[in-house]
Order: C-alpha cells, then sequence, then structure tokens
C-alpha cells in the first residue's frame, strides 16, 4: 500500500455521477486501502453495501455544496446519512452567516450535525477561497468550539480548492485539537505529499488512483 492511501477521501461528487462510476470509485478504494471513499448521500447506501467487507470507511457531504440551507436541514440530511450507513460527515459551514458575524448561529450549526452524527467523524468545510485569512482563523475556532473533529479547506465546487498557505494556517489555528483536510486540486503525489508537509492529515481528491501510482491526473476536486 502507498504511504499516501491511509490520508485520503478517494472523491465523486459529480451531479451526473452513475452507478458504475461509484461501483468503480469504491473497488478503488478497497485496492488501494483508502481511508473513506466520499459520495454525494443518495450514494451513501450503494457504497456502504459494496464496501462493508473491507476496511474503507464511507464518507458524505451535508448542506453541500453551498452550506446556505438552514441547520435543521443539515442536521436532518445528517441522521438520513448515519441511518444509511455513513461513517464520516463533510459538512459545509454556512460562509453567508459567518460573514455576517453570526458566530453562535455557526458553532450550533455545527453543533447540531456533531449530535446528529453521534460519535461518528465530522469535518466542517469551511470554502477557504470565499474567506480572508483573517476569517479562516476565526472559522477554525468556531470549528474546534464546536467539537467538531476536522476543519476542511474547500467543496472543489468553488472558485479555488486548498493552497498551501490556508492549510497552513488552518493547522496552526486548530493546533492538535482538530485534523485539517486538503480538498480541491490535489492531483498528484507531489501536491499530496506538501498539502501534508503543511500539516494536512486527509486530502480529499478525485485523484487518488493517480496520487498512489505516482502520475499526474486533470480532476478539479
Amino acid at each position: 500500500m502507498s504511504e499516501l492511501a491511509s490520508y485520503i477521501d478517494h472523491t465523486l461528487l459529480k451531479p451526473d455521477a452513475t452507478r458504475a462510476q461509484l461501483e468503480q470509485l469504491c473497488a478503488e478504494a478497497a485496492e488501494h486501502q483508502f481511508s473513506t471513499v466520499c459520495v454525494n448521500g443518495s450514494r451513501v447506501e450503494l457504497a456502504y453495501s459494496l464496501l462493508e467487507d473491507s476496511d474503507v470507511q464511507v464518507c458524505t457531504v451535508v448542506g453541500f455544496p453551498l452550506g446556505a440551507m438552514d441547520a435543521d436541514a443539515k442536521r436532518y440530511e445528517t441522521e438520513v446519512a448515519v441511518d444509511l450507513g455513513a461513517n464520516e460527515i463533510d459538512m459545509v459551514m454556512n460562509v453567508g452567516r459567518f460573514k455576517d458575524g453570526e458566530h453562535d448561529y455557526i458553532v450550533r450549526e455545527i453543533r447540531d450535525v456533531v449530535e446528529a452524527a453521534d460519535d461518528r467523524v465530522v469535518k466542517v468545510i469551511l470554502e477557504t477561497c470565499l474567506l480572508t485569512n483573517d476569517e479562516i482563523a476565526q472559522a477554525c475556532k468556531l470549528v474546534t468550539q464546536a467539537q467538531a473533529h476536522f476543519v476542511k479547506t474547500s467543496t472543489g465546487f468553488g472558485n479555488a480548492g486548498a493552497t498551501l498557505e490556508h492549510v497552513r494556517l488552518m493547522r496552526e489555528t486548530v493546533g492538535q485539537f482538530a485534523g485539517v483536510k486538503a480538498a480541491g486540486g490535489v492531483r498528484n503525489a507531489d501536491d499530496a505529499r506538501a498539502m501534508i508537509e503543511a500539516g494536512a492529515t486527509r486530502i480529499g481528491t478525485s485523484n487518488g488512483v493517480a496520487i498512489v501510482s505516482g502520475e499526474s491526473a486533470n480532476g478539479s476536486y
């Protein structure tokens, strides 16, 4: 197994992803022993059934990709995902309300998802391309206050993905109180190692096979 495989959330979140593509994703994850597959909510049950005999966990996204829906919708989405077999939840923070200074709201919506996840790993997507460095640091503090397990850079649907600068800032801010997931634009092994060196403890990418094979890829996530 590649030394990078255990860092990778092998990801397929395209709206037109087919069953055959999901089956391929799960087969690749099992073969290479990735940490998780990351799929949309309606595909959790399928991914769980395909991976239940492996060590690969099923991750899904909540409030994706905008994060702008009501907090109760995120909580319910999390409850459904858990019932269908999700082991990890990647939720999108409400960026607009964060920028409005509604920090209590942000902490509450994250805590609601953490509670609904029932001891499963929760990662909070900040969409760092929309934030200043000061805002990234503040958001990281709110995530740790809400007792989520990871801060995550990006949805992969924004105007930019993970940067080394942002990953370093996130790691410096959360210290050892949370993991850091770099997602968006990690296309090869050199990219992945650089993110890990900067402080990432998980890599979200659709290019997992290329990364562990030492090849280049052109995927966006």
